[in-house]
């Protein structure tokens, strides 16, 4: 009998992904690291028209993203293009094409957030230096601090704060962009957030990361405290975690110097290396048990 196959795109399968390899194991499926960078089109095939390594004669049972590749808008594309391509064919992607695309990009989740009603910090995307340099000067002048992200990233990289004019030569875009905003200050001692991890609707664990500085990403040396998230905090976790419509998030939560919860981003594909040191939770299995129970076992 043949063992069904599950697809694990990635191109760093690391800790994470061997946590992954050995959860599906557990539950009688084989799993394969693939780089979307490998994959293409083959429109001449009309059984296979997506070339995917190691799944040469037939598509796997399910596709699991643990990372898209950066690269040129065009490259970005035709990524999701076979993440798009795989769920029109039936095939279960978890988290599909559709829920990367709100979230990796930083302007529609802001957007998604705001328009939903769901609390953020004032937000600004624009491509005008001028324009930008002046919406900067006037935050400064009102005594606000501006956080200026680039569109696409995670774990801190490329994150600054601008705190008084001699910053503004730091002011740099992203390809192009300037995503920026209004830093919130965070209750409490020091600089600290929540880390609120999703699974279907459900949270499953949350711990309090608090930063070595103004940053509070793990990656970056923030230490992890586990905490018991209010029903607050689990309504609006779940609540962006559903309007991005994800099988599974990370969802990122500051409580501001006026006690009030605010989303400052949703996570497709969330580490969670951090969480499982504070909390006694496997991710990995449950996320391969969601998988399979949820997309699998029903067909």
């Amino acid at each position: 009998m043949t063992i069904p196959k599950i697809a694990i795109f990635t191109d760093d399968a690391g800790w994470h992904g061997k946590q992954l390899q050995q959860a599906f194991k557990k539950l009688g499926y084989d799993s394969v690291f693939v780089s979307l960078k490998q994959c293409c089109f083959n429109l001449k095939s009309p059984e296979l028209p997506i070339f995917i390594p190691e799944f040469e004669d037939e598509l796997p049972v399910a596709a699991f993203v643990r990372g898209v590749p950066g690269g040129s808008l065009e490259e970005v594309i035709l990524y999701l293009d076979f993440l798009h391509a795989l769920k029109i064919m039936g095939i279960p992607v978890y988290n599909d094409a559709n829920a990367i695309e709100r979230s990796v990009d930083k302007a529609m989740t802001s957007f998604l957030l705001h328009h939903a009603g769901l609390k953020t910090p004032p937000t600004w995307v624009l491509c005008n230096r001028d324009a930008a340099l002046t919406l900067v000067k006037n935050e400064l002048s009102q005594g606000n601090f501006i956080i200026s992200k680039p569109l696409f990233g995670s774990q801190g990289e490329g994150i600054r704060r601008i705190e008084k004019m001699t910053d503004l030569p730091w002011l740099t875009s992203s390809h192009g962009v300037y995503y920026l905003q209004r830093f919130a200050p965070s209750a409490g001692e020091g600089c600290s957030d929540y880390r609120v991890f999703v699974i279907n609707g459900k949270v499953v664990a949350t711990m309090r990361r608090r930063g070595k500085s103004w940053l509070n990403n793990v990656a970056k040396g923030a230490s992890c405290e586990r905490v018991e998230p209010s029903d607050e905090m689990i309504a609006l976790a779940i609540q962006a975690t559903n309007l991005l419509k994800m099988d599974y998030a990370g969802v990122d939560i500051l409580e501001d110097i006026a006690g009030e919860l605010n989303v400052i981003e949703i996570n497709s594909v969330p580490a969670w290396k951090g969480l499982e040191s504070v909390c006694d939770v496997t991710i990995a299995e449950l996320l391969a048990q969601d998988l399979i129970n949820r997309h699998l076992k029903t067909k």
